[in-house]
């Protein structure tokens, strides 16, 4: 009788992790989790001298884990068990909600739509860069949700945009759900390599999406995208830097623009400095930062680095704001940035999400908001 109840219970246990397995295989299956470079996608990026060994590479040495590190585990315990109370904010943070369909033609303005997605107007081109306006930005439900109050702008809210940019795969910046519904809107799209097999499995018409290496350009006389070097990694589950991560620069004849994508500190940022001899803005990745992690994201204090090494006029704070994905405080990014910046020789731009921020006016700032998240920006 005993060894009746172990075989079913044994049997029940076999069923159910054949459940979980084949559950587990169908759910991997959702096209949002996309798929590793093939075919042509995968022949260009065999191509690059930044692939090699199967993988790209940065261009510097750039061992992911660093010091005290614990590896995922440890940052799991850190964000789930060891909580820190403060990873996000206390209250809905009040966001600027505009018209960006009724902006005038002529106007020259970035719109900071939450942690590294901004909307960019320039050259009479409307560009869209790493735009995430899910909820979520994480294979599951609640993974990692955004701040309340930090979504006021769908897919919908969108004018027709001639440039989308996404710097690398990561769910914080490359979302499925916002890709499927910007797609009627999109004139061109620009990735790194390998980055290409999203967008065609995703229904984007091929002639339409522009794969490139780093240090190679896009685009015409009136706007020209530039896709240059950042320090990170890729990879959209367990399988990691089969795609290029990527950094963008905006050209036009008056103005340059600079978005570091996500990017540990290093030189590449003074070479690209002096490659354009500077920037009027540039918007750097400076928050979800970590001891563990140190080479992959920047500490404000070298995100203010990065700014000089540019030779930047003004500064605005990336990888903040919307989702927590380390350990320190939310507002942790803007307060360091804030101090580190100060006496620099350029401006720090800190607008709340939604606001605007009228490139080249050297007359606009903002309010530190933070300090009163739920205030009107």
């Amino acid at each position: 009788m005993k060894g009746q109840r172990v075989r079913r219970i044994g049997a029940g246990l076999v069923c159910l992790i054949g459940a979980l397995v084949i559950g587990g295989y169908a759910y991997l299956q959702h096209p949002k989790f996309g798929a590793l470079p093939d075919g042509k996608h995968l022949e260009a990026a065999v191509r690059s001298p930044n692939y090699r060994n199967g993988v790209f590479n940065n261009l510097i040495d750039t061992p992911m884990r660093t010091q005290e590190s614990g590896g995922f585990v440890s940052n799991l315990w850190s964000l789930l068990v060891d909580r820190n109370p403060n990873l996000k904010p206390p209250s809905p943070l009040a966001s600027t909600r505009v018209d960006l369909k009724a902006l005038a033609a002529s106007d020259e303005v970035l719109v900071w739509l939450g942690h590294s997605s901004y909307f960019v107007q320039l050259g009479g081109k409307k560009i869209l860069i790493d735009p995430v306006f899910s909820i979520s930005a994480a294979p599951i439900p609640y993974a990692n949700d955004a701040f309340t109050g930090t979504t006021p702008y769908t897919a919908d809210d969108m004018p027709d945009i001639d440039y989308l940019l996404v710097t690398h795969d990561h769910w914080d910046h490359l979302d499925y759900p916002s890709a499927k519904a910007l797609r009627s809107k999109v004139g061109q799209v620009v990735v790194g390599l390998g980055m290409g097999q999203y967008f065609e499995q995703w229904g984007y018409p091929i002639d339409r999406i522009h794969e490139r290496d780093w240090n190679t350009t896009v685009g015409d006389t009136d706007v020209r995208v530039h896709v240059l070097p950042a320090r990170h990694y890729s990879g959209r589950m367990l399988t990691r830097n089969k795609t290029q991560w990527v950094a963008f620069a905006l050209e036009t004849p008056q103005r340059r623009l600079f978005f570091s994508g996500d990017s540990g500190y290093g030189p590449h940022f003074r070479e690209i400095g002096e490659r354009f001899s500077g920037f009027d803005l540039v918007a750097l990745d400076s928050g979800q930062y970590d001891p563990r992690w140190a080479n992959i994201h920047m500490f404000p204090e070298q995100a203010v680095q990065a700014a000089q090494d540019l030779r930047a006029k003004a500064l605005v704070p990336a990888h903040v704001g919307r989702f927590s994905i380390a350990a320190h405080d939310w507002d942790e990014p803007f307060k360091r940035i804030s101090t580190a910046a100060q006496g620099k020789p350029y401006r720090l731009l800190t607008p709340g999400i939604g606001a605007v921020v009228r490139i080249g006016d050297e007359t606009q700032s903002f309010s530190p908001w933070w300090t009163q998240p739920d205030s009107p920006r």
